[in-house]
Parts: C-alpha cells; structure tokens; sequence
C-alpha cells in the first residue's frame, strides 16, 4: 500500500484508529539511527506533507521565526521595535505556534536582538506544527512522525524553562486550542465532590476566572498564563495553596491523552492506573499527549496576602544576610498554618512577596511575621510592610502576584528540606550569601507538601517534595546579544559553581523537574528520585518506539541531541 492510499484509509478508519496501516511498527522507520531532518532523503516530499495535511484538516502549520519582521526580505523596522518591546511577555509567545520562552534553546536561529543580517532560519525551532482540535488529530500526526522518524513535541504555551516545547525537524502538537472547561460533580471511589475539567490549552487565569465564578479555589501556578494541564502538573506543579491543599499533580483525577501509539486512552487510579500514576508527578512531553484534565475544587475561602521588602542601605552585608536568617527560622511556623511564601533576593534586596494566607486572620499572619519585623527594627531598617485581606484566591492572585518577564534568564533549583533549616540555618545562609555574591537572583518558595497535607494520595511526584521546606531557584541573566558560547559557560557556572553549595548542604537530596539545570548531574534521581526505574518502565509501555523526546524527560537517555540538533540514538 502506498503513503498517499494509507492516508486515506487512516481518514476513514476512525472506528478504529489504533491501528492504520501505515503506521504499524513493522512498517516505521524505527530501526534508524537517528531522526530525520529537513534535506535528507527520507524527509517528506512538499505533495506527502500536503496530503497528510488533508488528513487532518488543514491544521498544519509551516514555520515561520516570530522574530521573521527583524530579518532578511521580511524585515519591517516597525514590526520588530513593536515585537522587541514585547518579547518578554509571555503572550507573544503563547500564541506563536512555534516560539518558546527559553532562549537558549533556540539557538540563535531567529534572534530579533541581533542585527538585521544576522540569519533567520527555522533552525532549532519545530519544522512544522499541528494545532489540534480533537484527539484523533494528534493520532494521526504520531503516525505519520513514526512512519517517517520525524521528531515529536508538544506544545501549549512554551513556558518551559528547558526547551521541551522546541526542536529541530520536529513536528509539534499545539494543544494550545483545546479550551475545554467546565465545574463538574464527580464521583469515584476515592474522591466525590466538586472537580474542575479542563482541556489541555486552558492556562490558569480561565481556570481560575471559572472556580472563582463558582465559589471554588483550585491548585494552580503562580503564572497566569501557564498551561494548567501540561508539564506544570506532570511536572508537580506547585502553588500558593499547595501547603493547605498540596501541589497541582495531588489534586488530579482522571487524565485524557494520546499515547506513543497513538492510541487515545483515559487514565484514572483504577483504569490504566500505572500511566495515571506516571502522567500525576513524573513529567510531561514523554508519555503520551495530554488532551485533558480533571482535578479537584475546593470551596473558596478568604485569603490573607501579605509583603515585605527591604534593601541593605543602610546596614552591613553580615546584618543584611542575618535578616534573611530571620527570615528562614520562621518558615516552618508559616508553612505548619497552611500558608505559603514566596521570596526574592539579591545581595542588596530582599522582597516577600507575597505570603499567601488562605483561611488565616491577619492577625496570625502578622504573628507569622513579627520575628523578622522585630528584626528589621532593631536594625533600623526601613522597609515596606502590608498585610490585606481578601475575599477569595483569585482577588488576591490579581492583586499581589505579580507577573514575571520571561526568557531572560537560565536556571538551577534545589530543595531544602526543612532539617536543614532547623540545623544549618546559618550554613544554608552563608551559600545563598555566595551565590548573590557571584551573579546570582534567587527565588525562594516555603512550602510544605507533606502526606499530612495531602493525604494518602498516589501518584509519581518526587519523593524529595514531601520532605521540602524551601525550593530555590537560582537565575543568572540571558544575553541575547552575547556568543551562544558566552550562554553556556553562564549555565555551566550554574552548575558547577552556584547549585554545588546547595548542594552539599542537602546530599542525596532532590529539586524540582520544571525548573531545574537541564545540566544537572544524576539528573534521574534528583528530578525523580526512587521513582525513576518504575517510569522509565512506563514510558516503554505507552511509548515503545520513543516517538517523544524531551530533556530531561523519563527515557529521554534513548536519545542524544548532536550539533545540528538531530536525535541520535544512544
């Protein structure tokens, strides 16, 4: 049978699209070496890409760079200064097909910071894109990416901070218009009550808008705009209710999804329930695609928000690093009353920003923190103090979480279990002193996940988040106009010289897949912990032929990136 007559039966065979002709292991590309890109012979001529085209609609998008209006015959100046003074919000990019919000990942391929001659080429970014409207859509494009070893990613909204949502000769699957969303009653047997489904292109604030209408409140990301069904809650997802609820993957119910075969399944914990486990902490962009998501709601409840920020004029760096110390002893007093703080600092600033409170009175807040205020006063350090009340998680969120730029930095991350704080507060300072003091911004998020927050839930979240009390974040700043090379030596002083004292205060110990070094030795244990080997089995059950690859995704050992960006096997 040939390519063009297996498309036409893979059109009609819906009644069992599991299993089209063309598509059958027998007849893939499997066996090769490495996955083909644009200008081999085994990539798709112009009339097969037109055809399978057909198979699905028209859905099929070529690339064209975001960033085309700075370069070469598409230059307009106007169109780039508008896209220049946009790039850093995520929206340029969550409805670009194609762009992703880690710049390093693109590979200068497009660079709308360089010079109008520097070249613009699809390069690193996908090839193509399907923006999918049902199921079947993304069955198809599996299938035709297994018969022709082409690449495979997925895509929503490209926040992710380690390029899954990119690569070169790739075909991506754009969920990013699945918008399915509804407040549901659900009952199973380990869960009845209310529950929120959403597809996968929902992002937070319609989640969000949607429980806050029905008087409910949902585990969510702090951004805005992040997909809610991706690699967020795949991923764990943390939130600011995660230490009264805990993280976004504890609240899941059931997942709807294509899988490496393309077959489209539902998994729960009693149908499919090791891929249920797997999709529920263990990472998103390998197992399969999700199309949707069901979690739970719970009733909404006053919020109380609170800040604090202060500088070190004024006083001595040694003062300044002990306030922060302050700071740490009392976050497990915050976190034990089902609060949750998020902190920046630098080695001249530090911002709290904000605590989020559900369900406390002000005043337990302000007790929460009077040892640091106390502090700040006997210092004599100004600094700017709110505490306000609101009357859910929603007003709260529009009102003290403050949206970040994005694609300006590269990351690290590490957890802080809450012994080291009890016994090494003063060592745990003295690195973050080092780590400030050589270039670094660090986020800091009090959290506790613990199974006394959650309950007895199931699923596959690293083991090392139960124990955290803090999860940092390191960022050093992204150049654009600097040598790639110059970028990789800022990731790899990431690595080698500001995450190690972090990480010789917590041996064995773990940091969060999402936002982590994609650099990160024993990446394994430290994004997965004891949980690896048991997933790594999973996605050799639902992705047998490795059609999905990411960094530092579950089998992504399977495959090696070379120079051009081809996918080797290993």
């Amino acid at each position: 049978m040939n390519f063009l007559l297996a498309l036409l039966v893979a059109a009609v065979a819906v009644a069992s699209p599991s299993c089209p002709p063309w598509a059958q292991p027998s007849r893939s590309q499997s066996s090769a070496a490495c996955r083909c890109l644009p200008g081999d012979k085994c990539w798709p001529s112009a009339s097969t890409w037109e055809a399978f085209n057909a198979t699905i609609g028209g859905r099929l998008i070529a690339t064209v760079p975001l960033a085309a209006p700075c370069h070469g015959s598409a230059l307009s100046s106007s169109a780039c200064a508008a896209l220049r003074a946009s790039w850093f919000t995520p929206n340029v990019h969550t409805e670009s097909p194609s762009s992703i919000m880690a710049p390093y990942f693109t590979n200068n391929s497009c660079n709308p910071f360089l010079p109008p001659e520097a070249p613009c080429i699809v390069g690193s970014y996908v090839s193509y894109t399907v923006n999918v409207s049902e199921p079947l859509d993304i069955s198809r494009t599996i299938w035709f990416a297994t018969y022709f070893n082409i690449r495979l990613v997925i895509k929503n909204t490209g926040h992710d901070y380690n390029g899954k949502s990119t690569g070169a000769g790739a075909i991506g699957i754009w969920t990013h218009h699945l918008k399915t969303l509804a407040i549901i009653d659900y009952r199973s047997a380990n869960y009845t009550g209310k529950a929120i489904r959403v597809g996968a292109g929902v992002q937070m604030m319609d989640a969000y808008s949607l429980a806050s209408a029905n008087r409910l409140a949902i585990v969510g990301g702090e951004a805005s705009t992040v997909g809610y069904a991706g690699g967020y809650t795949q991923g764990a997802g943390h939130s600011s209710l995660a230490s009264r609820y805990g993280l976004a993957a504890d609240q899941v119910l059931e997942w709807e999804l294509v899988d490496g075969r393309g077959r489209i399944l539902k998994a729960t914990p009693s149908l499919n329930p090791d891929l249920y486990w797997a999709l529920s902490g263990g990472g998103g962009g390998t197992y399969g695609v999700v199309t949707s998501m069901t979690s739970k709601a719970y009733p909404d409840v006053p919020v109380v928000g609170a800040k604090i920020a202060f500088t070190n004029a004024g006083i001595t760096q040694d003062r300044f690093y002990e306030l922060m110390s302050v700071f740490q002893a009392s976050l497990p007093d915050m976190v034990d009353a089902g609060a949750m703080a998020i902190w920046f600092f630098n080695s001249t600033f530090f911002s709290l920003s904000p605590l989020t409170a559900p369900g406390l009175k002000p005043e337990k807040v302000e007790q929460l923190l009077s040892p640091l205020r106390k502090q700040l006063k006997a210092f004599n350090v100004p600094h700017a103090y709110s505490v306000e009340t609101f009357p859910g998680y929603l007003p709260q969120f529009k009102a003290q979480i403050t949206p970040t730029p994005v694609g300006v930095g590269q990351y690290g991350a590490r957890f802080i279990p809450r012994s080291v704080v009890q016994e090494k507060n003063v060592e745990l300072t003295a690195a973050y002193r080092y780590m400030v003091e050589h270039g670094a911004l660090v986020a800091g998020l009090g959290i506790k996940v613990s199974h006394s927050v959650t309950g007895n839930v199931w699923n596959s979240v690293n083991p090392a988040w139960r124990d955290t009390l803090i999860h940092n974040v390191i960022q050093t700043p992204y150049n654009y106009t600097a040598p790639l090379s110059d970028m990789k030596k800022a990731q790899d002083q990431i690595t080698h010289d500001l995450l190690p004292p972090l990480e010789r205060l917590t041996p064995g110990g773990g940091a969060y897949m999402n936002e982590g070094d994609w650099q990160q030795p024993d990446w394994q244990h430290v994004f997965y912990g004891s949980n690896y080997a048991a997933l790594a089995a999973i996605k050799n059950t639902y992705d047998p032929f490795h059609a999905f690859y990411a960094t530092t995704a579950v089998g992504s050992e399977y495959w090696a990136p070379q120079a051009d960006g081809r996918l080797c096997k290993t």
